[in-house]
């Protein structure tokens, strides 16, 4: 087994971590629009936690049913705690946030400078030294993503701040559980680790939320409950055990700089579902990202 803390050996690139890694970028990328319109019909912490749990509910199910055990050695529980405050609570409760004051396509745009630090982060913790192409492609990466910033305008006006504040914590804490998880990997297989992490990550969530927030479901449209299927399966379910299943086959850097073509799925879903900004800044941010991704996983 590769031993991620190992400084001579060089992350070998598995062709399923990058199949896991396309599923959590599609799946990632359509919930910004997603969570964008349920927060017109849901509070936010409610929505985010509730829909967690349920999640998790359903993915500690399905390891039953596939005969996984949902044990959890007793050396492993603070690893699991803590790569679950970064990688689900502080993730959800500040993205949810930020969309409070950001539209869809520019919570995705802050959110994902994440690479950046997961990549910085990496280096010293991991050893894992940035290789010319995956420079290259992180460069073209934000390239991208100014291109769509251009077109989109973004203006970091008084008004935006709280959400441009919460989007960057948000990011960073995520690259930091990034780094965390690849230098103390927790042993369990990804179904199992998912639930765990996103229910124990997402249920301070809910219970703040609903002790704190109003929620009225008669609010909720057709579309709206739609919606939140997919929000639990896709997002926590079918998205979370992905992404970890990817970190686990792949370098932290370049599991991170592949998750940069969530910003551009949800930057494209956001203006034919929202009606948001889409011009030639999101087509060129589009072709810049892909490139980008390529170069990162040579």
């Amino acid at each position: 087994m590769f031993d991620s803390t190992r400084r001579d050996a060089r992350p070998r690139i598995a062709p399923a971590g990058l199949m896991f890694l396309a599923i959590t970028s599609i799946g990632w990328g359509f919930n910004w629009p997603v969570t964008k319109f349920l927060l017109s019909e849901l509070p936010p912490l409610t929505l985010r936690g509730v829909t967690g749990v349920l999640g998790a509910v359903l993915l500690a199910a399905l390891a039953v049913l596939r005969r996984q055990s949902l044990k959890v050695d007793p050396a492993i529980w603070p690893r699991l705690l803590t790569a679950a405050v970064l990688n689900v609570t502080g993730w959800m409760v500040l993205m949810g946030l930020a969309l409070l004051w950001l539209p869809a396509s520019e919570a995705a745009l802050i959110a994902y400078t994440m690479p950046v630090w997961a990549s910085i982060i990496a280096w010293p913790v991991l050893g894992e030294r940035p290789t010319l192409l995956r420079t290259l492609g992180l460069v073209m990466a934000f390239v991208g993503l100014a291109s769509i910033m251009g077109g989109n305008g973004i203006a970091a006006s008084v008004e935006k701040l709280p959400g441009i504040i919460m989007a960057l914590a948000g990011a960073l804490g995520f690259a930091v559980g990034t780094v965390f998880s690849k230098k103390y990997p927790i042993h369990l297989p990804p179904i199992t680790a998912a639930a765990w992490q996103i229910g124990i990550g997402c249920l301070p969530i809910s219970i703040i939320g609903l002790m704190v927030e109003t929620t009225h479901l008669s609010n909720v449209t057709p579309l709206g409950w739609w919606l939140l299927v997919y929000s639990t399966v896709v997002q926590f379910c079918i998205a979370y055990v992905s992404w970890f299943a990817a970190l686990a086959r792949l370098p932290a850097s370049v599991a991170a700089i592949g998750t940069m073509a969530v910003p551009v799925i949800g930057v494209v879903a956001s203006a034919m579902a929202l009606h948001e900004p889409l011009g030639p800044g999101q087509i060129a941010a589009l072709i810049f990202t892909l490139a980008a991704v390529v170069l990162a996983t040579r």
